[in-house]
């Protein structure tokens, strides 16, 4: 199923747009459709990564660069 709708863009990003759909051949909505597609894939791709390191340790930022210093590497 698809819904159509309309979508602002700047200008750079359309004529980005239209210049990739000509060179694959195919149309804008198809680009678009991949690109979100691809933007929600990774983001749940994330969300599993960070689900799977959960039980991880974590360290602040401070303590990080504590360490770093220590070790002589900054």
């Amino acid at each position: 199923m698809s819904v159509r709708t309309t979508v602002t863009l700047e200008d750079e990003l359309i004529k980005l747009l239209k210049l990739k759909a000509l060179e694959t051949s195919t149309s804008v909505s198809t680009l678009l459709n991949e690109i979100v597609g691809e933007a929600f894939r990774q983001d749940s791709d994330d969300l599993q990564t960070f689900k799977e390191r959960d039980t991880e340790p974590s360290i602040s930022f401070e303590s990080f660069l504590d360490e770093l210093r220590a070790d002589g590497k900054l």
